[in-house]
Formats: structure tokens, sequence, C-alpha cells
């Protein structure tokens, strides 16, 4: 009896002087470098971080795509311009202003603006507002086409760093004037008339701006839809030069050249 109760005694002090791997009700431990984290409650949860190697260093976890272009400081736009998309690229510019205000941002486009197929899928408005941004942070803004910049598209890519605006050879590049579908009372027709009349001005201005051209001629090129390859492009004041591809027949190699463009 003594003897059960001794060594009932010293194990339990033995077990007091040692860390429950289950204390807070999580249980951790490592297996084969692979760290495992569980918890105890009524719907366990397993957490595995594997490592990898880079070079000759081993490093945990590896970063997600968002991660490298953030590195990288670029911002890609490969949706149509609708809220949630113009909350995340106003994020990414304000960020990374806020990373570094001397580095340059790289905005690459491949977008419809704030339609497709016909669709209004969002509101000028959203495109004004990465607009604004783009005008309002440091840093220099190079923009690059990477497939299509129409409407409101376009208008982000001529707002790019002078010297800076690029496309790559099978872009498309396409301004428009606003679309809007009217319904309800009539004095509301009026009122939202009026409005779309103000943003096609505001729009109208800012191609002018950034396209060297004057009012008469945008608001005349928008009456339909005007469709640009990048030469042309370039010839318009949208863009200010064609990345092409290195395999061409001539010395005009696409990472050369974005290489001096400071895109790659």
């Amino acid at each position: 009896s003594s003897s059960s109760s001794s060594s009932s005694s010293s194990s339990s002090s033995l077990c007091a002087g040692l860390k429950s791997p289950f204390a807070g009700g999580v249980a951790s431990g490592e297996f084969s470098g692979v760290k495992i984290r569980t918890s105890n409650s009524k719907r366990s949860v397993v957490t595995m971080v594997i490592p990898f190697s880079r070079g000759s260093a081993w490093e945990q976890p590896p970063p997600d795509l968002a991660s490298y272009l953030y590195k990288n400081r670029i911002v890609y736009l490969g949706m149509s311009l609708v809220p949630s998309v113009t909350e995340l690229i106003l994020a990414e510019f304000l960020y990374l202003q806020y990373e570094d205000d001397g580095k340059p941002i790289y905005l690459y486009i491949n977008s419809t603006g704030t339609t497709k197929g016909g669709e209004k899928l969002g509101y000028e408005t959203e495109a004004f507002a990465v607009y604004d941004i783009m005008r309002y942070v440091k840093p220099p803004i190079f923009t690059l086409c990477v497939g299509n910049a129409w409407g409101e598209a376009a208008l982000l890519l001529a707002a790019g760093s002078k010297g800076n605006r690029s496309a790559l050879p099978s872009s498309t590049i396409m301004i428009k004037q606003p679309i809007a579908r009217f319904q309800g009372q009539a004095t509301d027709i009026e009122l939202m008339r009026k409005e779309v009349s103000n943003v096609k001005d505001e729009l109208v201005k800012l191609y002018a701006e950034h396209m060297g051209k004057s009012r008469e001629e945008i608001e005349a090129d928008i009456r339909r839809p005007k469709y640009f390859s990048p030469a042309e492009a370039v010839e318009y004041g949208i863009i200010d030069k064609v990345l092409y591809n290195e395999r061409g027949s001539e010395d005009r190699g696409v990472v050369s050249n974005l290489k001096k463009a400071q895109l790659l």
C-alpha cells in the first residue's frame, strides 16, 4: 500500500514537471520536419506547415501568387471594373506607396472596362476612382496592356507615366462613350441622363488630356466604339511603345524590352 502510494506520488510529481503537449486544448509536435498542430475542440483541425527549399536555405511556408506580385510591385487588372475589383486595386496602390514611394508601380491590364459582351457590369465612377488614385500616389506608374484594354480600361492604360505606357503585339485597345440603360419615372430618367452626360464629358476630357487630342476629335471618335491595334494606339497617343516577341525576325525581344521599360 505504502509502495503503491509512493510510486503514485512520484509519478504525479514527475508528470507535474513535464509540460503537456495538450495544454490549453491544443496539441502540437513535429514529425519528419513537418510541424503538426491540432485543436481539441469538437471539430479537430490539423494545420500542416511544410518547409520548402530555395537554394541552400529552408523556408516556410511558400508565398502565394498575390504575394509574389506584391513583392515585384505588380498590380494586375484582369477583370471588368466592378466595385470589388476597384477596392482591391485601390488598396494595392496605397499599400505599395506606403511600402516605398520611390519605386515604380507596374499596372498590367487585361480588362473590358465596366462592360462585357454588351452587358454593363459596373459604373464609370469605378474607373474614375482608380484613375484618381493613380494620380494621387507618388510612385510613377508603368502601364502594360497584355490582352484587352477597352473603354475605361483604355483610359487607365493611357494614364500611366509618359514614356512607359506599353502593349504587347496581340493586344486590342478600344475607346467608347458610356453605356446607360434607364428605367423608372420621368424625373429619375432625366436625372440619370444628366449624370451620364457629365460622365461622358469627364471621359472625353481625360481621353483628350492623356492622348494629346482635342475634345472635338475624341467626341467624334467615340460616337461608335473605336478599336486600335497596338501600332495604331501608339500613333493615336494611347500608348508610347509596343513590346515585340523575342522570337520575331527582328531583334526586338519582348524580354529585353520589358527589362528596358523596367516591367521585369
